[in-house]
């Protein structure tokens, strides 16, 4: 983590990721494309996320989260940072001279060779089945599904923790607390995801928000009543409503959003406190 000295007021208090552990090569452009922006708007041009638009400009790289080249070699080349995620991605050439983009494991340097396969080594980085893995390691970018491709633990510093192996599923604790049940025939690579200190950052001034693609979120306070549950009033007012509601009357705050019977309730052994 690097922290600026306070030479002016958006500088006081701002924070970036250490980059220093990123190699200084150029991207892989065949890797590379660009893709539309949308601002947070459907197919109709009507807004469905709000406080989007605006930006850098970006280019997306194409991540395999399958790793399905099994039981061939491939060497680190490169460590790169990602403007679409969080975590760092690392630029792999195997032995067959294809080149592909992964989730970059924490620690693991520029000269290291990773594999993937149902025999692979159990060591940071590589990938395989989940019912190898002993109990207690942590892994990321674990599927669902076997075959689909990593689906959880692909955050910045994520990391979760194999529990047991019991009845063609291993059981996984989340970063959330959360303990569930996936087929151990799904894969899962070894280790922490890179960028552990992401968290710590702190944007430090609102322009920093809108390279990101972040725009500016108004109170609801200081609307009109026509325009939010909370608005309207003489100077500050309190909320005015018993529970506290979105924008359109829905009522937030402690209200579970999850579906009763949604289907994978069974896979969950342990909610979330």
């Amino acid at each position: 983590m690097r922290q600026y000295k306070p030479t002016t007021a958006s500088r006081r208090g701002m924070s970036v990721a250490d980059y220093g552990t990123l190699t200084k090569l150029p991207r892989a452009k065949s890797l590379t494309t660009r893709l539309k922006k949308n601002a947070g708007r459907n197919n109709e041009g009507r807004i469905s996320t709000r406080h989007q638009g605006g930006g850098n400009k970006i280019l997306y790289r194409a991540i395999d989260f399958k790793q399905d080249k099994m039981n061939i070699p491939g060497k680190i080349e490169a460590i790169e940072y990602d403007p679409y995620r969080t975590a760092f991605i690392a630029r792999v050439i195997y032995a067959d001279g294809d080149r592909r983009y992964v989730l970059a494991p924490h620690t693991l340097k520029r000269g290291a060779t990773i594999t993937s396969g149902p025999e692979a080594p159990l060591e940071v980085g590589n990938r395989t089945i989940l019912k190898r893995i002993p109990i207690g390691t942590f892994v990321h970018n674990i599927e669902l599904f076997p075959g689909k491709g990593g689906q959880i633990g692909r955050s910045a510093g994520v990391s979760i923790q194999i529990l047991a192996h019991e009845e063609g599923y291993t059981h996984l604790k989340m970063p959330s607390g959360e303990i569930r049940k996936v087929s151990w025939d799904a894969y899962a690579s070894i280790g922490q995801v890179s960028n552990p200190e992401y968290n710590l950052v702190s944007l430090g001034k609102a322009g920093r928000s809108r390279w990101l693609n972040i725009r500016p979120t108004v109170r609801g306070s200081a609307m009109n009543p026509r325009d939010h549950p909370y608005g309207g009033g003489e100077g500050r007012q309190p909320r005015g409503t018993k529970r506290p509601k979105t924008k359109w009357g829905k009522i937030t705050g402690g209200r579970k959003t999850r579906r009763k019977k949604k289907w994978s309730n069974k896979m969950i052994i342990k909610r979330r406190k």
